[in-house]
C-alpha cells in the first residue's frame, strides 16, 4: 500500500507525458488526485504495518500531514483544469507532470521514517517545483526560480550535513549507526550531546530554509509572487508542511535527550524572528501575492513557537498545520483568479475585485479574515490554543510579542486586501476576458467551507488523531 501511494502519481505523470492534447492533458490531474485521495482514505482507515526494515511507517503524525496534502492537492487539481483552459498559449505538459511527481514526493515525506529517505523526498520536491515556478517564462519568474533553487539547495545541503552529524552521534555513543527514526528516539539519551546539538542546528537551518523561517525565507516572496496561483497554494500549503514534518521528526529525537531547553529556546527564537520579519515587510506591500508570502513566513513562525513552547501548544501547532494549509489554498487560488482578471498583482492597479470577480473577491476577503486568526474560522482556534499555552506556561514576554506581531500583520494585510477587494476600480484598469467559473471558484469555496466547519465543530476522529499526534511529541521522563 505504501508503494502504491508513491507510485500512483508517477503513473499519472507518465500518462500526462503521452497525452498530446494541451486541452485534454489537465484532466489527468483530478483523475489521479481522486485515486490518490481514495487510497489515502483507505490507508487512514486501515493502516498497514511498517514496511520491511521500518523505512516506511504511517504513524498518527504522518496521517495528519498526508491527509492535508492529498485534500489540498485534489482541490488544486480540479482548479488546474479551469485555470489551464485560460492558458492555452503555452504547453502545460511540464506543469501537469511536475505536479504529479511532486505529489509522489510529498507522499513519501509523510511515510518516510528513515531520515535519509525523507531527505531525498524533500529534495525531490525542490527539484520538481522549480520548473513549475517558471511556468510563465518571463524574466521575473526565471529570477524567482533560480533564487528558489539556489537558496533551498543550500539549505538542503546543510540538512544533509546535519544528518551526518546525527548518524555520527550514534557512533560516538557506541550504538549501531542508523538514521531510522525509532532507534534514534529509543537511544536519544545515550547519544553524544555535542554531536546531537550540532545536528539539530544544521537540520533546523537546513529544513528551516525549505520551510521559510526567517531570515532563511528570502526565496519565498519571489517564488510565491511569480508562480501560478495553484503552484503557490502547493508551495505554501504542501511543501511548507513537508519541511515542517522533517523538523518534527528531528524534534521527536531531541525531545528524548537529557537536556531539551536548548531545542525549545531555539525554536521559540526562530519563530519570533520569523513573525518579526513578516510584521515589518507585510506593511504597505505593493504586490498582493508577495504579501501572501510574508503571511506564510508569519505562520511558519507560529508553528515553530508552538513546538518550542510544547504542552497544549503541540495540539495547536498540529491543528494549525491543517488550518494554515487549507486557508493558504483559498488565498492563493483566489489571488490567481484576481491576477488573471486584472492582468496585474499591483495593489495600486487592482481594486474593486468584489465587483469584477465577486466570488473570487469574496473568498479572498474571507481567506484574509481566516488567516489572520479571526473567528469563526478554524485558524482562530489553533492560534488561540497556542497563545493560551504560551501564557499558561508563564512565557509572558513571548506571548506579548506574539500578540503584537499578530496585530501588526493584521493591520498590514488589511491595508492591502481591503482596497483590492472593496476599493473603487481605476479607469485605467486592463480589460481581460477572465471571469469567475465553477472550476476556478468551486475548489477555494470548498476549502473555505471546510475551514468554517472546523472553526465551529471539530470531528471526533480528527480530534483523536490530533491528540495522538501531540502525544508523540510530548516530553516524557
Amino acid at each position: 500500500m505504501y508503494y502504491s501511494l508513491i507510485l500512483l502519481p508517477l503513473v499519472g505523470a507518465l500518462a500526462a507525458w503521452f497525452i498530446p492534447s494541451n486541452r485534454h492533458r489537465p484532466l489527468v490531474l483530478p483523475l489521479f488526485a481522486a485515486l490518490h485521495l481514495s487510497l489515502t482514505i483507505d490507508l487512514l482507515v486501515a493502516t498497514p504495518p511498517p514496511s520491511p526494515g521500518g523505512w516506511l511507517v504511517l504513524d498518527p503524525i504522518g496521517k495528519l500531514f498526508l491527509g492535508v496534502e492529498t485534500v489540498l492537492f485534489f482541490t488544486c487539481a480540479v482548479y488546474a483544469v479551469g485555470y489551464l483552459s485560460h492558458r492555452q498559449e503555452r504547453s502545460n505538459k511540464v506543469l501537469c507532470m511536475g505536479l504529479l511527481v511532486c505529489l509522489s514526493a510529498m507522499s513519501l515525506v509523510t511515510v518516510a521514517h528513515h531520515l535519509g529517505l525523507l531527505w531525498v523526498a524533500l529534495e525531490a520536491t525542490t527539484l520538481t517545483m522549480a520548473p513549475l515556478i517558471y511556468f510563465n517564462r518571463n524574466a521575473r519568474s526565471l529570477e524567482a526560480t533560480w533564487k528558489y533553487m539556489l537558496i533551498c539547495s543550500v539549505g538542503i545541503a546543510l540538512a544533509l550535513l546535519g544528518l551526518f552529524f546525527l548518524a555520527y552521534s550514534t557512533v560516538v555513543a557506541q550504538k549501531e549507526a542508523t538514521l531510522l527514526l525509532e532507534p534514534l528516539i529509543a537511544s536519544a539519551r545515550q547519544l553524544s550531546p555535542a554531536w546531537l546539538n550540532a545536528a539539530f542546528i544544521f537540520l533546523l537551518v537546513g529544513f528551516g530554509t525549505k520551510m521559510g523561517l526567517a531570515p532563511l525565507h528570502t526565496w519565498k516572496p519571489d517564488a510565491y509572487g511569480e508562480a501560478p496561483g495553484l503552484v503557490g497554494a502547493l508551495l505554501a500549503g504542501g511543501l511548507v508542511n513537508c519541511a515542517f514534518l522533517a523538523i518534527i521528526r528531528v524534534y521527536q529525537i531531541c525531545m528524548k535527550a537529557t537536556e531539551t531547553a536548548f531545542y525549545h529556546n531555539a525554536m521559540i527564537v526562530m519563530g519570533l524572528v520569523s513573525m518579526a520579519f513578516a510584521a515589518v515587510f507585510v506593511v504597505r506591500q505593493a504586490d498582493f501575492k508577495r504579501m501572501l508570502a510574508y503571511s506564510s513566513v508569519e505562520h511558519v513562525g507560529i508553528l515553530a513557537i508552538a513546538l518550542g513552547i510544547g504542552g497544549d501548544a503541540l495540539f495547536g501547532a498540529l491543528f494549525h498545520v491543517i488550518n494554515n494549509g487549507l486557508t493558504k489554498g483559498v488565498l492563493f487560488l483566489t489571488s490567481g483568479n484576481i491576477h488573471r482578471s486584472y492582468g496585474s498583482k499591483n495593489c495600486e492597479q487592482v481594486k474593486g475585485a468584489l465587483h469584477r470577480v465577486p466570488w473570487s473577491g469574496a473568498l479572498f476577503l474571507a481567506g484574509f479574515i481566516a488567516i489572520t486568526g479571526s473567528p469563526p474560522f478554524s485558524p482562530f482556534l489553533s492560534e488561540f490554543t497556542i497563545v493560551s499555552s504560551i501564557f499558561g506556561q508563564r512565557q509572558a514576554l513571548v506571548g506579548t510579542l506574539f500578540l503584537i506581531f499578530l496585530a501588526i500583520i493584521f493591520l498590514g494585510m488589511a491595508s492591502s486586501v481591503l482596497p483590492v477587494v472593496m476599493g473603487k476600480m481605476t479607469p485605467a484598469v486592463v480589460r481581460t476576458s477572465y471571469r469567475d467559473s465553477f472550476l476556478t471558484v468551486g475548489p477555494p469555496l470548498f476549502l473555505m467551507a471546510v475551514i468554517l466547519v472546523l472553526g465551529l465543530w471539530l470531528p471526533a476522529p480528527l480530534k483523536t488523531l490530533l491528540q495522538q499526534s501531540a502525544q508523540l511529541l510530548e516530553v516524557r521522563p
